[in-house]
């Protein structure tokens, strides 16, 4: 396989994402992968580890009918980067105290990305 840069990762992973391709995610990912999310300055979700991470991206995958992320712009430093996002996603199912089935999400945020060994290792999402 060709080397892979770190844009090439992002590119694919965000891509797999995209298409609701679990195995194409994980197989971007470092066994030891740490990925969080933060919305609003707290933490929403925590994974640590491979199966962890294909654990809490089951349930999200299973809220959405369609979902979207779009790069709208990049920082690349030595051994990390960052991607601002575009976000839509159409809800398949009701959320208890919140929008119901078929809403569409839009948001806006920044996901940070760590590498090592050609594989993603952390991951964070911010919106």
């Amino acid at each position: 396989m060709a080397h892979r840069t770190p844009q090439d990762l992002v590119l694919d992973y965000i891509a797999a994402y995209n298409g609701f391709d679990l195995d194409g995610m994980a197989a971007l990912l470092s066994s030891d992968i740490r990925f969080e999310n933060h919305s609003d300055g707290a933490l929403t979700a925590r994974a640590e580890g491979l199966a962890a991470f294909r654990q809490l991206a089951e349930q999200s995958k299973a809220l959405f009918s369609q979902r979207e992320q779009r790069v709208t712009g990049w920082t690349i430093g030595e051994d990390a980067i960052a991607v601002d996002i575009d976000y839509t996603g159409t809800l398949a199912r009701d959320i208890p105290g919140g929008p119901a089935a078929g809403n569409v999400l839009a948001l806006k945020g920044r996901s940070e990305f760590g590498f090592a060994e050609g594989k993603i290792t952390r991951i964070t999402d911010r919106s």
